[in-house]
C-alpha cells in the first residue's frame, strides 16, 4: 500500500512515496548545486527563480510528487503509476475505513525482500495524503511557487515557516531515506534548505 503526507505538508514536501516495484527509473542528477553557484547571476530576480528551479529537482521529483496528487488517488513509484491497490484519499487524505494508509504504511520503513517485487513499505508516523489545495500533479514550476507562496495553500506558512518545513521537517526528511528499492530525493535536505533560503533572501520571485 502506498499514501501521502497530510500535516506539515509541503514539499513535499517534504516528500513521500510508496512502493515502487522493480529497478528505479532515472530522475536526471542526483546532486543539488549550492547558492553559491548561481552568484554569478547579477539580477537578483533572476538568480531568484534559477534558485527556485534548482530547490524544484526535489519539489518536482517522485518523492515529493506522489504525496501530492491532483486526482483521489495517491500516485508510486518512480514512474508514477496511480497506487495499487486503489486507495481513496478520505477525510484528512489518511484514507477511509477498512482501507487506511497506517494499515500498511507504519511509524517507519519496513524492509520486505531484494528479491520481492516491491523492496519495502515505506512508513512514517504522519504518512497520509497531501490535503487537495497542496496538490502539485500536473502543475509549471511558476503555478507550484505561487502555490507554496500562498498562504491559504500552504497551510497557512509564511516565508520563513516555509523554509523550516522544507529543512528541517522529519517528513521532508524520508525523501533521502525512502527505504530500499526507491531513488532518493537528489542532494540532501540540508541543501535544499540552503537553496530555499537563498530564494527568499534574492526576493522569493518564481519562475
Amino acid at each position: 500500500m502506498r499514501v501521502i503526507t497530510r500535516i506539515g505538508w509541503i514539499a513535499g514536501a517534504a516528500c513521500a512515496l510508496a512502493f515502487t516495484g522493480g529497478a528505479a527509473l532515472a530522475q536526471g542528477t542526483s546532486e543539488l548545486r549550492p547558492p553559491s553557484d548561481f552568484a554569478g547571476i547579477a539580477d537578483a530576480a533572476a538568480r531568484s527563480r534559477a534558485l527556485f528551479t534548482e530547490s524544484a529537482k526535489v519539489i518536482t521529483h517522485p518523492r515529493c510528487m506522489n504525496c501530492h496528487p491532483a486526482s483521489n488517488r495517491p500516485l508510486q513509484g518512480d514512474d508514477q503509476h496511480l497506487h495499487q491497490p486503489p486507495v481513496p484519499r478520505g477525510d484528512g487524505g489518511l484514507g477511509v475505513a477498512g482501507n487506511t494508509c497506517n494499515a500498511c504504511h507504519t511509524e517507519r520503513n519496513f524492509t520486505l525482500s531484494e528479491r520481492a517485487r516491491y523492496q519495502s513499505i515505506p512508513g512514517h508516523a504522519r504518512w497520509g495524503l497531501a490535503p487537495i489545495e497542496m496538490a502539485w500533479e500536473g502543475k509549471s514550476l511558476g503555478e507550484i511557487c505561487a502555490q507554496l507562496k500562498d498562504r491559504t495553500r500552504n497551510g497557512g506558512r509564511d516565508l520563513a515557516l516555509l523554509h523550516e518545513h522544507f529543512a528541517k521537517d522529519d517528513l521532508v526528511a524520508w525523501g533521502w531515506d525512502p527505504g530500499p528499492g526507491r531513488t532518493p530525493a537528489p542532494g540532501t535536505q540540508a541543501r535544499l534548505g540552503e537553496l530555499i533560503q537563498a530564494w527568499i533572501d534574492t526576493g522569493a520571485h518564481c519562475p
